[in-house]
């Protein structure tokens, strides 16, 4: 989501200064590769980078081919394969054991459903959605049509298929991504075979720090770097400042009755409960535990949090055990001591969490992304 954010952010800063851009996508990966599908870089005429699609091998190359973009002002299919001994020769020397395509795209901002509108549109509203983008790679001389369609839940749909007599399966499999949050990549069939790319695209992870102190400066800190957004709620109009927490997305003083009613709640939501006080927490949480939240983290010891929901038991409707959603202590066993350390611990979890992950050391897996040639065919017959 971050990287969305720079993307605009330069993009505009770009135009602003009369500059021609280019974005270049990861559309597909089969086998290793440093970054997944969706993986973003915006490059200007006077090669400016934002964003990444490697681990610094493939940008240069990119770059290259999307000044020539720009020039053509058509739709590029790159394919970097890695597997091949032929790439070490060209310098580009990965090293990581995968096919990689990349779609490289001219940003026209004369056109209403540019890639950038569609990021735009997208971060404009606090909802998931689905992104379509287009491309041939059996057969690269054919046109690309790249990003061309943005998909909410709702049906609303903003851009255009070019494909009329498949529109209605892959919208079919859009709705399936945006229920079901797996991103695909699936093949099609009308007169000739082209391939979406129907990325889901999830809204910034909203964090809610309940407690002021000086312990929450870090965590804040953190967050904001990883692109989330923040608020930070106390019941003290003297510790929830801007002085202390300068770009916050909301700054709340409110009793534990008012919190829940004054913040916009939705699946993307995380509850971080460090106040310190004892009265407020119990509070609090008998208004939390009844949201379909999916992460409410409490900090302190076991002991303090059991206590604190046989309290509350009777108003909750609780059994004696710690809810699935209830983590505390809050954070990941990685030894932390001081609240730097603690907000690194606390994040990784909610990151975990949020991820369906168990926070295990990636040498313990086999695989670290699952990145197999999963595109499915859908064979079509059309006259």
């Amino acid at each position: 989501m971050k990287e969305l954010k720079d993307i605009i952010e330069a993009y505009d800063k770009a135009k602003q200064a009369g500059k021609q851009t280019a974005l270049a996508t990861v559309v597909h990966v089969e086998g290793s590769s440093y970054r997944r599908a969706g993986a973003r870089m915006l490059v200007t005429d006077d090669g400016q980078l934002t964003g990444a699609i490697s681990g610094g091998c493939l940008e240069g190359d990119a770059l290259r081919k999307a000044q020539l973009v720009m020039v053509q002002q058509k739709p590029m299919l790159v394919t970097y394969d890695t597997t091949d001994d032929d790439d070490a020769k060209f310098g580009i020397g990965l090293g990581c054991n995968g096919i990689i395509h990349i779609l490289i795209e001219p940003i026209n901002e004369g056109h209403p459903t540019n890639p950038i509108a569609f990021f735009k549109h997208f971060l404009s509203k606090r909802e998931p959605v689905v992104l379509i983008t287009i491309f041939n790679m059996e057969n690269r001389r054919a046109e690309q049509h790249g990003t061309c369609l943005l998909y909410h839940k709702n049906g609303e749909m903003l851009g255009s298929l070019p494909y009329g007599a498949v529109s209605k399966s892959i919208l079919f499999d859009a709705e399936y991504v945006l229920l079901n949050g797996n991103t695909n990549t699936k093949t099609y069939y009308y007169q000739d075979s082209f391939t979406c790319f129907i990325e889901l695209l999830q809204p910034a992870v909203s964090l809610v720090i309940v407690g002021a102190g000086n312990d929450a400066i870090p965590l804040f800190q953190m967050a904001k770097v990883l692109g989330w957004q923040v608020t930070i709620v106390d019941g003290r109009n003297n510790y929830a400042t801007v002085t202390r927490f300068p770009q916050a997305h909301q700054l709340l003083i409110a009793k534990p009755a008012d919190v829940t009613t004054q913040i916009q709640v939705d699946e993307r939501t995380v509850f971080m409960l460090m106040t310190h006080n004892y009265n407020y927490d119990a509070a609090l949480l008998t208004y939390l535990l009844k949201i379909p939240l999916t992460y409410i983290g409490v900090l302190g010891p076991k002991k303090r949090l059991h206590r604190i929901l046989e309290e509350i038991a009777p108003q909750t409707d609780l059994a004696k055990n710690i809810p699935a959603n209830l983590y505390g202590p809050a954070g990941l066993d990685i030894g932390s001591e001081n609240a730097e350390e603690i907000a690194l611990a606390i994040l990784s979890e909610i990151q975990s969490v949020l991820n369906k992950r168990n926070g295990a050391p990636l040498r313990t897996k086999p695989i670290i992304h699952d990145r197999a040639n999963n595109m499915d065919l859908l064979p079509l017959i059309t006259r």
